[in-house]
């Protein structure tokens, strides 16, 4: 009998890497990038690395002991060019999570104006219904005349009453009015 072949893995399940790959927090990684971007656009960044050049020099044409970078000034041309490689990609990093903090609020001020503009639409309808019937609402004056336009007409239909018309009020009482006439 010949052997079975070693056991096949399914396609469907995915391999485990066996080397061990630090997992970093993007949003860790960019707040300290930021804060570093930050920094070097700081008068005291400036102040600093100005005063370290300054020595630097310094050190190197007048301590002949302590020379360490000879007048070409090699290391330190090499340590403006890392910093410059590092600070270049730092500023990039921090301008791209600002533009998309940016995009993220323009987004909230549209839709803020968005239903700021939909309850201003919702409130003119409203007012614009209010005032419609308030128009339509009858006023004290219109009342007094169309009741006057009544008792004329009752009066003149009903002569025989003597003058006298009972009237009902608001609180339902009859009162006798004379007609003075």
């Amino acid at each position: 009998m010949s052997k079975s072949p070693a056991p096949r893995r399914l396609l469907s399940t995915p391999r485990t890497s066996r080397r061990y790959s630090p997992r970093l927090d993007p949003e860790a990684v960019g707040q300290i990038t930021e804060s570093i971007a930050r920094f070097f656009g700081t008068g005291r960044y400036l102040l600093v690395q100005t005063i370290v050049v300054i020595v630097w020099i310094a050190v190197n044409l007048f301590a002949a002991a302590a020379r360490f970078d000879p007048y070409p000034f090699i290391l330190l041309n090499l340590a403006f060019s890392t910093q410059a490689a590092y600070a270049a990609p730092l500023i990039l990093l921090a301008q791209n999570r600002q533009e998309n903090r940016d995009r993220v609020a323009l987004e909230q001020d549209r839709h803020r104006a968005a239903q700021t503009k939909a309850d201003t639409e919702f409130l003119a309808r409203e007012l614009a219904a209010v005032r419609l019937a308030v128009g339509e609402v009858v006023t004290r004056e219109y009342l007094r005349h169309e009741l006057e336009d009544l008792r004329a007409l009752l009066a003149r239909l009903d002569p025989e009453s003597g003058g006298a018309e009972g009237v009902q009020g608001g609180d339902g009482v009859d009162r006798a009015t004379k007609k003075s006439g």
